[in-house]
């Protein structure tokens, strides 16, 4: 075999080897659009999937466009001075310029991982937060309902439907039912962070929206 042949073969044989940045761009980016979907990092709604998937599209485009060839061209620089001064193996091999495209397609991929792995935990991470917000505030309309029927109140019993809940600090929580006028409201104050749940009626008769910054 000519010098020629072992030198593209050679190359070939190394650009294969620095060949999965792109297919795990396509893989990881759909991947990550369902992430972003299904648990969205900010506490929102569920997004639209293809939303997902283009927020994840520009994101892993930069990763791959702009940060991997940096850190390529970084650790490539500091192995070539390695080399230079001997402290790197010495030895026939790739050309440097096959050598930078692997390194830059395995860094590549190795930030499309990276992101992937944050997109999930960030996600994971507020998961718990949304859960127990949720099942305060079905805690509060439970109380409330429950107070109405203790109460054996018909005014307030046909006014259920005008409920409304205000969120004063962490589990903490004010809800008010309107009277038969809608001037005057019947109010309490649940304390969801104690167990049993702290019920307490507001003297206050105002509604939420009179507290309202």
């Amino acid at each position: 075999m000519s010098s020629s042949e072992r030198f593209w073969t050679s190359r070939l044989r190394w650009r294969l080897h620095g060949a999965w940045q792109w297919p795990a761009f396509a893989v990881l980016t759909l991947v990550d659009g369902v992430v972003l979907d299904r648990l969205p990092p900010l506490g929102a709604a569920r997004m639209d999937l293809i939303l997902g998937v283009l927020i994840a599209t520009f994101a892993n485009l930069f990763l791959v466009g702009a940060v991997a060839p940096f850190l390529a061209k970084r650790l490539s620089q500091r192995r070539e001075a390695g080399l230079a001064t001997g402290a790197g193996p010495v030895g026939a091999g790739p050309s440097p310029q096959a050598e930078r495209e692997v390194l830059q397609d395995r860094v590549g991929t190795a930030l499309l991982a990276a992101g992937l792995v944050a997109v999930v935990v960030s996600g994971l991470a507020n998961r718990p937060l949304t859960v127990s917000e949720t099942e305060a505030t079905e805690e509060v309309g439970r109380e409330l309902r429950s107070y109405v029927i203790r109460s054996g109140s018909e005014e307030l019993a046909r006014n259920l439907e005008t409920a409304n809940t205000a969120r004063l600090s962490d589990g903490y929580f004010r809800a008010c039912i309107a009277r038969d006028d809608r001037r005057r409201y019947l109010c309490l104050l649940v304390d969801t962070t104690k167990d049993p749940t702290e019920v307490t009626k507001d003297r206050d008769a105002r509604p939420n929206s009179a507290f309202a910054p």
